[in-house]
């Protein structure tokens, strides 16, 4: 027994000073980490602040909320004629393909080959409740431009439309062709970017790079870090919606029974809140942000954890949702339920009781494994499982690729001092559509969303720092004249 204790010891000893070793070499590293600021300003330049304001005001007067049980187009085939109004010189130049009222514009390159798109959509969601102005006013006032869609996704619109408009103006040809593309079905899921991305398979076109929304330019990323950064969404998780579904005889309130539908459903959902069943998991995606804001942390604990996740990445998964549900969202499979139903009757047990729930997949547990995860943990509440929707993970862009180099050259020649993120794109975009003719989805705007326009992005009083507009612009003319330099 002596010697198994000697041996413990000695175990405990050396482990200790093993972890003591550990953090000295943290200390040092993050004592070596050079601290970084950023520093963003929004343009002055009031003429073209003006020019690109009015414009996007029009866009934004045009209400075009897309809608799952109204499939008219007329409101979006008027929009196009908008567009025509309002960049004259990119539709008399470019090559016009219009698909069920979602737009697609080709401008020529001087090759075909390894061509890119730039693409952002056309349709809002509604717009109900009391608005500081009106929804569809497309009102300037203190120093923003108002109303739905101005953020989500209209700005981007006007922004790479106004950029392809100076450029043919100023007699540019670009080195490849330029596909500017736009669906009218991307608040509802619809069928727009299938149709798009299809009529490109169909053509034999294969894109080299494709712009679209997912992130953006935003302020303060986690807690401790303060300051602009760009960040770039790599690839966005898959969506999928469930229902749960809990049967009985039912029955009279007066005489309940035990575990009758909604009982099991409300101790199922309090198992998934109480204890996620899916796994955290960092991916590169995630180690790049984290090592990329380090420098950045106000504080030297927060310093410390992230630049040295090599120690700190078990302790950091655990506290993770407790920093930030966005960033946590980025590590695992996420299931919020949203949806209810039970029997009409205050005094009626029901015979059938359900929750409805969104799910977003996470590639290192992708959208099968998640699935029955949940379905598995489900049915030991008696519990029946029904897939609605069943989406997949997209392909991640290669942070170490040639398309990536790119996107972060040209967001630093544009906006120089801020920081270069990767990201998770938690949410969906029409983007996940293009995997087929595209191996370089990038989902970045170039346009700043601080908190103000991030919580008006569907909900009350969605707007834009009207400053921000000519670096949009000047990002979508950096990045295709970017393409000239491109390796062969």
């Amino acid at each position: 027994m002596d010697i198994l204790f000697d041996i413990l010891i000695k175990i405990l000893l050396i482990s200790a000073a093993a972890l003591v070793l550990c953090l000295l070499i943290a200390i040092v590293r993050t004592l070596l980490l050079p601290k970084k600021t950023t520093n963003f300003k929004l343009s002055e330049d009031k003429a073209r602040i003006d020019e690109y304001a009015g414009k996007l005001s029009r866009m934004v007067k045009h209400e075009t909320i897309s809608d799952r049980n109204d499939t008219s187009i007329e409101k979006f085939l008027s929009f196009h004629k908008l567009l025509e109004e309002l960049f004259p010189t990119v539709f008399a130049t470019c090559e016009k393909t219009e698909i069920d009222g979602n737009l697609l514009l080709k401008w020529p390159g001087k090759s075909s080959k390894d061509p890119i798109m730039l693409m952002s959509h056309m349709d809002v969601v509604e717009a109900t409740g009391e608005w500081k102005y009106p929804p569809f006013s497309g009102e300037i006032a203190e120093g923003k431009l108002w109303g739905r869609g101005s953020a989500d996704t209209k700005c981007s619109v006007m922004a790479f439309y106004q950029a392809v408009e100076e450029m043919i103006n100023d007699g540019y040809t670009p080195a490849c062709d330029v596909y500017l593309a736009s669906s009218c079905t991307e608040e509802i899921g619809g069928s727009g970017g299938p149709k798009l991305a299809g009529w490109l398979k169909e053509h034999g076109i294969k894109l080299f790079m494709l712009c679209d929304e997912g992130g953006s330019i935003i302020q303060d990323p986690v807690g401790g870090v303060k300051g602009h950064f760009a960040a770039v969404g790599i690839f966005e998780k898959g969506y999928g919606d469930v229902k749960f579904i809990a049967r009985s005889n039912g029955g009279h309130s007066s005489a309940p029974g035990r575990n009758t539908p909604i009982p099991r459903l409300a101790k199922f959902i309090a198992r998934v809140e109480k204890k996620t069943p899916f796994r955290r998991k960092f991916t590169p995606a995630v180690n790049a942000m984290f090592g990329r804001i380090a420098p950045y942390a106000g504080n030297f604990g927060l310093r410390l954890v992230m630049s040295n996740l090599w120690l700190f990445r078990p302790l950091l998964k655990k506290v993770m949702p407790m920093i930030s549900a966005q960033a946590a969202a980025m590590l695992q499979t996420t299931i919020a339920f949203t949806m209810q139903s039970g029997s009409s009757g205050y005094n009626v047990i029901p015979q059938e009781a359900s929750v409805c729930a969104n799910m977003r997949y996470i590639p290192h547990q992708g959208t099968d494994e998640s699935l029955k995860v949940i379905t598995d943990l489900a049915s030991k509440y008696g519990l029946e499982t029904e897939v609605v929707y069943r989406g997949y993970p997209s392909k991640s862009l290669n942070l170490k690729g040639e398309a990536f180099d790119i996107v972060q050259r040209t967001i630093l020649s544009c906006f120089p001092d801020i920081g270069v993120l990767p990201y998770v794109v938690t949410g969906a975009t029409d983007c996940r559509f293009y995997d087929d003719v595209c191996d370089n989805c990038v989902r970045f705007s170039p346009v700043n969303y601080g908190p103000e326009q991030m919580a008006g992005m569907h909900g009350l009083n969605e707007n834009i720092e009207i400053g921000c507009l000519p670096g949009a612009v000047d990002y979508y003319k950096a990045i295709v004249k970017a393409q000239e330099g491109r390796k062969n």
